[in-house]
């Protein structure tokens, strides 16, 4: 009997556009239909939509197709288009329904509209807080389409800049100048430049809660981050990078609860000198007047804190308890507070390399230097951990899904061996 050998390749090569491939693909598997102009020929989603369709053509389909589905179809669009990574294997639909918020964290205005809506400003739309991350779990949260483009290409640098030449044109149309000069005028530019791109103008509070944002997930010098007010609390699932700012969060979700005098006793009995109680003590008497004031009111205790760290007495006292308290000692204050648990929230600690897992920085380990330069040496100094934050009633994590089988699953290898023996 005649044998003939047939050259077939060894193994399958991938589309050179592996990821526009599979987002096509996930498009059919979810039976829906990609944008328009990307179901050409030559387009890799068109390709990988085309490929899926005669896949699951007449089946039914295992993920049901709602609204954070296409929200999560259409990041990953965004982030193909931007050229960014997409970390597919945390930021789910299931993370984008936990992040969702009624409100812009920035300009403080109710979202509506559908996220693909570009020309609204109230249209909500999910940012990076570090833009030179990638779209991965921890770096991501839910903004109006007005603040979104406000804070586009600006580091958190920028955005203080911005911030400050707001104030100072708020404080000279307050005082009746006139404003003349080029300080003004960078002023007023800084001030009104979201709405000469045709969006709403953002004022000096909406600019220091977008620095914020923008410093909670980018790794920043112990005296750089001492120096900006915790504007912003973060969103739910914000991981924060930086020891100072994780103790601003946690002090101020402290001041948050009605029993906030007696948790920051406790806080002043932790720390190791008489000099370091009095800073803290000379801080919470600053925030305190505030506080007392929109419990009285019947104001949001988290909206009336973030007001409160905008002024100057508070960023003055806080600044010089924290310069006074020492990154290493700052760190050890963390670890012990988020070992309290409190009502209604969820603080977690993570190593350095499992805060960032996924969010493809460019020299994690030389941020992480920078940030955490107090280190002795590198043999003993302790493992670094970072504060991700959680909000109130975390959504359960989605179960086990059964899916379909797609080209990039491992194909099943054949055994050789004999059969059982049937009985």
């Amino acid at each position: 009997m005649n044998q003939v050998e047939l050259a077939l390749p060894a193994e399958e090569h991938e589309h050179p556009d592996g990821t526009g491939f599979r987002i096509g693909w996930d498009h059919a598997h979810h039976g829906l239909v990609p944008p328009p102009e990307l179901l050409l020929e030559g387009t890799p989603i068109g390709q990988g939509w085309r490929a899926g369709r005669a896949v699951f053509a007449g089946r039914s389909h295992p993920w049901p197709a709602g609204r954070h589905v296409r929200q999560w179809l259409a990041l990953r669009i965004v982030a193909w288009r931007e050229g960014v990574p997409f970390d597919l294997a945390t930021v789910t639909p299931n993370h984008l329904a936990q992040i969702e918020v009624r409100e812009c964290p920035v300009r403080r205005v109710a979202l509506g509209g559908a996220t693909e809506a570009t020309n609204r400003p109230d249209a909500p739309q999910v940012q990076r807080l570090n833009h030179q991350a990638a779209y991965a779990a921890g770096n991501l949260a839910l903004l109006s389409h007005a603040a979104a483009r406000a804070w586009q290409g600006l580091a958190v640098g920028d955005l203080v800049r911005r911030a400050r030449a707001a104030e100072a044109a708020e404080a000279a149309q307050a005082a009746g100048m006139a404003g003349t000069g080029a300080d003004a005028a960078a002023a007023h530019a800084c001030a009104h430049g979201a709405a000469d791109s045709g969006d709403t103008a953002l004022d000096a509070a909406a600019w220091w809660r977008l620095a914020t944002l923008r410093s909670l997930g980018t790794p920043l010098p112990a005296a750089e981050a001492a120096r900006l007010p915790l504007a912003a609390l973060p969103p739910n699932r914000v991981r924060v990078l930086n020891a100072v700012q994780a103790l601003q969060v946690l002090l101020t979700l402290r001041l948050a609860n009605t029993d906030w005098c007696v948790r920051m006793s406790a806080v002043a009995t932790m720390l190791p000198a008489h000099a370091l109680r009095t800073d803290f003590n000379l801080w919470v008497g600053a925030l305190a007047p505030r506080l007392l004031e929109a419990q009285a009111n019947g104001r949001d205790l988290a909206r009336a804190l973030e007001d409160a760290w905008l002024g100057e007495r508070v960023q003055r006292r806080w600044h010089y308890f924290v310069v006074s308290l020492g990154e290493p000692a700052c760190e050890q204050l963390v670890r012990r507070l988020a070992a309290q648990r409190l009502p209604g929230r969820a603080t977690e600690l993570l190593h350095w390399d499992q805060a960032t897992d996924g969010w493809a920085l460019a020299h994690p380990r030389q941020a992480a230097a920078n940030v955490n330069a107090a280190a002795s040496s590198p043999a003993s100094a302790p493992p670094r951990t970072r504060a991700v934050l959680s909000a109130e009633d975390p959504a359960p994590p989605a179960g086990p899904r059964k899916t379909a089988r797609t080209p990039f699953a491992p194909r099943p290898r054949a055994t050789a061996g004999p059969r059982p023996a049937t009985r």
